[in-house]
């Protein structure tokens, strides 16, 4: 026979003096605001990078700021891929006092067969990249390093995610350049080592975003972030050639696939373009349905590019608050510096 405890448990509470069948008004609530920090595309030349030790400073000061993203492009499209450098940048990154989850760029990599970028093989400085910026496969850069999910037995570290305030994160190795596959300096088409890299990253990418949406699904997540580097829907180019951009595409088919099917917003952030912009490349009606071949639209998608390059003069302040409809809010705060 089963015995009915629950009265008489309900008994002694009230006995003790307990709130009985009171709802607690915290945890009504729900989860309290989150709020994290974007740049991108920063810092690119002499001046800011004399500057980015006060941008590190600054964003610190941010008390409500919990995490940092840099979407990528630690350097601008001109100057030397130095292992100096890239220790130089490393270091100022080691001082944010909040996680920070880097998201490589293609002018540390993808670009510097150029000759003013110092002739390097692409793959050479990928490989120091990953050596330099993910020694901790699975932990985040900053002074309190925390853990993230990795790709590291893919051979891809920098592709993590991890969730916060009830939003599935994911960062992804996505870059410009039509996503490394442009010719390298005297070629006229990718080499074989080129094209293998692509495809084995563009692999882990798509793995990755089905992963989080299952992630964002399985634990009832109100919405999902996605971070890269590369704008695949740039607003500045006017005529935008298939050529140029045809690497993405299965990329792009996979997040508005996985869009379409899920019931809360995603944003998509991202560099690149180097102005600021938020709209929704995907919803019904965009030129880039077609473009991508994207048959089902993603009205649910929002896109936003963060202020870089010379315009870099401010950062993203996001917040979570799952009981807002649309999840994420953000403001522009400007660089004191």
């Amino acid at each position: 026979m089963r015995v009915r405890r629950a009265p008489v448990i309900t008994a002694c509470l009230a006995l003790l003096g307990l709130a009985v069948g009171v709802p607690n008004a915290a945890a009504d609530r729900g989860p309290d605001p989150y709020t994290f920090a974007v740049i991108g595309d920063i810092p690119y030349g002499p001046a800011q990078i004399a500057r980015f030790p006060k941008v590190v400073d600054q964003i610190n000061a941010d008390k409500p700021v919990k995490l940092v993203t840099h979407l990528g492009d630690i350097k601008d499209g001109s100057s030397v891929c130095s292992d100096e450098y890239f220790a130089q940048v490393k270091t100022q990154f080691d001082r944010f006092a909040d996680p920070l989850v880097y998201t490589v760029g293609d002018n540390e990599w993808t670009d510097c067969h150029r000759l003013n970028n110092g002739g390097y093989n692409p793959l050479e400085r990928l490989a120091k990249i990953r050596q330099v910026f993910f020694p901790q496969p699975g932990r985040t850069l900053g002074q309190h390093s925390v853990k993230v999910d990795s790709q590291v037995a893919q051979g891809i570290p920098e592709d993590v995610r991890f969730s916060r305030g009830d939003v599935a994160f994911a960062a992804l190795h996505i870059v410009g350049s039509n996503n490394s596959m442009a010719p390298w300096t005297g070629k006229t088409a990718p080499t074989p080592e080129q094209t293998a890299e692509v495809l084995n990253r563009t692999g882990a990418v798509m793995q990755s975003i089905r992963d989080t949406f299952a992630q964002a699904r399985a634990d009832r997540d109100r919405a999902v972030v996605l971070l890269t580097q590369a704008d695949m829907f740039d607003p500045t180019v006017a005529n935008p050639s298939f050529a140029d951009y045809y690497a993405f595409q299965p990329i792009v088919q996979e997040i508005a696939r996985e869009s379409a099917n899920f019931r809360g917003p995603v944003y998509l952030f991202n560099g690149d373009s180097h102005v600021y912009n938020s709209d929704k490349p995907l919803a019904a009606g965009s030129k880039w349905l077609s473009f991508y071949g994207v048959t089902t639209p993603a009205s649910n998608l929002s896109r936003i590019t963060v202020d870089g390059s010379t315009g870099d003069n401010d950062y993203l302040r996001v917040t979570i608050d799952p009981r807002n409809p649309a999840v994420l809010s953000w403001v522009r705060v400007p660089f004191t510096s």
